[in-house]
């Protein structure tokens, strides 16, 4: 993706200092685009649970990179030599440190996992550092070529809705944002979206503000005005409004962690969606890359659902004057509870679109695109 002409990735290593991670902090967008340098295992855990990163894959590439720093951590300082012993430890504390950090997106520990397992068939601190890079620029790379292809098989199902409707725009509905901000590139969601626009295929994206974050009309919506995507930012409940009038043609979403028989967790919200959208008899889509998939559990009500500070409920942030400014918008006496995913049941989701190709959501279709996950 572009930002006014100029390509980003969402993360990256410093171009002259391959001890710093550089990464997109999605907390100034759309207001400013700011660059975060990231030099310590500490740094990266708090970008990850502040939110500076969001979004599934973009999660599990930070968490990635989170691993090869603190690889650099426990490595000999200049001072004297380190145990194996000791380096291990070191990295199983920084691994506990990152997976603590946002516990319903499973490519958060799966990125952990795949480091963690790497560095093992290393011998020397200094081999699991330069194994640590690899894998971390590996998972960054995959990340961003799986959302390519999730963008080349969805796009499909936008060119069949454009030919029915001869010439008028096709109405997508979106919630949150699983655009090229949640990924290390072009995104799982918004990826067809993109493939569509570039087309020529006529596209209009209903953004769902998706409170209380709002990442839809600060994140979703600001992405898709820098690639020229027509869209329209709505309430998070007028969705269900449009639908009934034959506004929306397709509902396309992604997911933070999909069991291996369908059910999928998403932005809190995302389950009333599906709702609306099979009352009214519009396909509801997921768009996911395989390290979203948690192969370890069927049901949905396994999942764990990460709930947040109720100061996110209770104020909001805006952008006045050049800075940004915090208002209190509830009682500040009155408690709240903040759920940040739900769970849409396998029924209710009409496909899923992987890089791989798209398939229903149940066990034997997934597994018959990931077939190595079948035992």
């Amino acid at each position: 993706m572009k930002v006014n002409g100029q390509h980003f990735r969402t993360i990256w290593l410093h171009p002259t200092n391959e001890r710093v991670v550089q990464l997109i902090d999605q907390r100034f967008l759309p207001h400013r685009f700011v660059v975060e340098e990231v030099s310590t295992v500490e740094q990266m855990a708090d970008a990850i649970r502040q939110m500076h990163v969001r979004g599934a894959g973009l999660i599990g590439a930070s968490a990635g990179y989170g691993m090869y720093l603190a690889a650099i951590e426990a490595g000999p300082s200049r001072t004297g030599s380190i145990s194996a012993k000791e380096f291990d430890a070191r990295l199983t504390e920084a691994a506990e440190r990152l997976k603590a950090t946002r516990p319903t997106a499973v490519n958060l520990a799966w990125a952990i996992e795949r480091q963690l397992t790497g560095m093992a068939k290393a011998k020397t601190a200094r081999e699991k550092i330069e194994l640590a890079l690899r894998t971390a620029r590996e998972i960054a790379t995959e990340d961003e070529e799986n959302c390519r292809m999730i963008g080349q098989h969805g796009v499909n199902l936008i060119e069949e809705i454009a030919r029915v409707k001869n010439g008028k725009p096709v109405n997508i509905l979106t919630h949150c944002n699983a655009g090229w901000l949640a990924f290390v590139d072009y995104g799982s969601a918004l990826a067809p979206v993109y493939a569509a626009h570039d087309r020529g295929l006529p596209v209009h994206v209903w953004v769902d503000e998706t409170r209380p974050r709002s990442q839809g009309s600060k994140l979703t919506a600001w992405e898709l005005g820098q690639h020229g995507v027509p869209h329209t930012i709505i309430a998070d409940g007028a969705g269900g409004h449009l639908m009934q009038r034959g506004a929306v043609d397709l509902v396309m979403v992604g997911s933070d962690r999909t069991t291996r028989a369908g059910d999928v967790a998403n932005k809190i919200g995302t389950y009333l969606k599906a709702l609306a959208a099979k009352d009214n008899k519009i396909p509801f889509y997921v768009a996911l890359p395989s390290s979203s998939f948690d192969w370890a559990i069927r049901d949905g009500s396994e999942i764990p659902i990460e709930e947040r500070g109720a100061e996110e409920l209770k104020r909001a942030d805006g952008w006045r004057n050049g800075r940004m400014w915090e208002v209190s918008v509830a009682p500040e006496s009155s408690p709240a509870v903040n759920y940040g995913f739900d769970v849409t049941p396998r029924r209710l989701v009409t496909g899923l679109i992987t890089e791989r190709g798209v398939c229903k959501a149940d066990e034997k279709s997934i597994l018959e695109l990931f077939i190595e996950h079948a035992s």
